[in-house]
């Protein structure tokens, strides 16, 4: 099977603009695409994590990623998506924030000569004038057209920045620069980014004549629920320093039931012979299914050996084995436990295992929190100072597992 005829198979596929020509460059390794990221943190999640493993199958089929750090943009914020403005950052933050998206590409793909392509649009948009560019680009934008396009209606009842309305012009002009430096003939994003893409492929054809084209894909956090990606502290991200391994393992593992089989053609690169037999087992088998899933994706974001780790991790605890020397874990100071102890609650937002205390009270009200398994009393629980240099194990709902030690 060829790239093109299994991304459609895989479900990646949501919108193009010219499905000849594009399923012939890719197929016959003629694509040279570009898809940008915004260093909107220190590090990339989950949900640029279907665009990575998209560039890395079809690098592996012969084609050219262009990877585009948003030094430029991210000074703008896209609006996309968005229901308020974006914090500003400062220049010396997204400088770093692209540093620490490089590093990490780096796992995914291979860059070189004769190989994939690193850019940063702040080597061009920073350096634009702004005249010039009202007359050069400017003049091909309709404000009619681009007040119609979905990125922009949703934010007009509660405001649209002057700032934030030039996003779909910078990002039209970075797939003109990369044309004409690079000769980039395609670019990819999610689905929620069409209008953009439009407005870059339909800005070459009118300066240049040349063909561009624009394939989204379908995301998996996707405007009506952005339910993948999330979990009680924040987003999930690659980096281990913020997400464990064993919790980016827990993450997969623990997905709808439903979602398995998607999550599992979209994202890992199983053999779509071995997923179409997964299809057909008898549902008592889900659990081996996520743990496919979990295994997989842990692996290619952290190794086999942190895969396997996390997997192991996983099955003592719902073994109950009583093996947690894989378990998540904070290490607190000798000085930030008082003589007397700590309160349950205190020390649940110190393992940040919970986004407010809030949600701590009503966990605890429902019975839904263990301290070294027995259930938590209440949420002001003393918790000893004993206890902690033993190493308290805390397990809230079924699913997750946290460790607090005195190190």
């Amino acid at each position: 099977m060829k790239i093109y005829e299994e991304l459609q198979q895989r479900g990646l596929i949501a919108q193009v603009t010219d499905e000849p020509e594009i399923r012939d460059l890719i197929n016959n390794g003629g694509a040279r695409f570009y898809i940008g990221y915004d260093p909107t943190a220190d590090s990339l999640h989950v949900g640029h994590f279907m665009t990575l493993c998209l560039m890395k199958r079809l690098q592996m089929a012969g084609n050219t990623p262009i990877v585009l750090l948003g030094g430029g943009t991210g000074y703008i914020g896209d609006p996309s998506g968005r229901t308020d403005m974006r914090s500003m950052l400062t220049p010396e933050t997204i400088q770093h924030n692209c540093d620490c998206f490089k590093k990490q590409m780096e796992r995914f793909i291979e860059f070189g000569d004769g190989k994939a392509i690193l850019a940063n649009n702040a080597d061009w948009l920073l350096k634009l004038n702004y005249i010039d560019l009202l007359r050069e680009v400017g003049a091909h934008f309709s404000v009619n057209n681009m007040l119609r396009a979905e990125c922009y209606k949703q934010r007009m009842e509660r405001g649209l920045s002057f700032l934030e309305f030039n996003y779909m012009i910078m990002q039209a002009y970075d797939f003109l620069h990369l044309h004409e430096t690079y000769q980039c003939n395609m670019q990819f994003g999610g689905d929620d980014q069409w209008s953009n893409m439009l407005a870059g492929t339909e800005l070459i054809r009118k300066k240049t004549g040349d063909d561009a084209y624009a394939l989204t894909i379908t995301l998996l956090m996707n405007s009506e629920g952005k339910k993948m990606g999330k979990t009680a502290k924040g987003a999930v991200w690659l980096d281990p320093n913020k997400t464990t391994p064993f919790e980016f393992y827990q993450y997969w593992r623990n997905v709808d039931d439903s979602d398995v089989m998607k999550c599992i053609r979209l994202l890992t690169f199983v053999p779509l012979e071995q997923i179409e037999e997964m299809d057909h087992w008898a549902d008592n088998r889900i659990n081996e299914k996520k743990d496919i899933l979990a295994y997989e994706l842990t692996a290619l974001i952290h190794g086999n050996e942190a895969a396997d780790k996390a997997k192991e991790a996983s099955r003592a605890l719902f073994s109950g084995d009583g093996d947690d020397s894989n378990m998540p874990t904070t290490t607190l100071s000798d000085d930030e436990v008082p003589a007397e102890g700590i309160a349950l609650i205190d020390l649940m937002m110190r393992c940040n295992m919970a986004s407010s205390r809030s949600e701590i009270r009503r966990l605890i009200q429902q019975g839904g929190v263990q301290v070294n398994g027995e259930q938590a009393s209440s949420f002001d629980q003393i918790i000893t100072k004993s206890a902690i240099e033993s190493g308290v194990k805390i397990r809230k709902g079924k699913k997750v597992f946290h460790k607090a030690i005195i190190g």
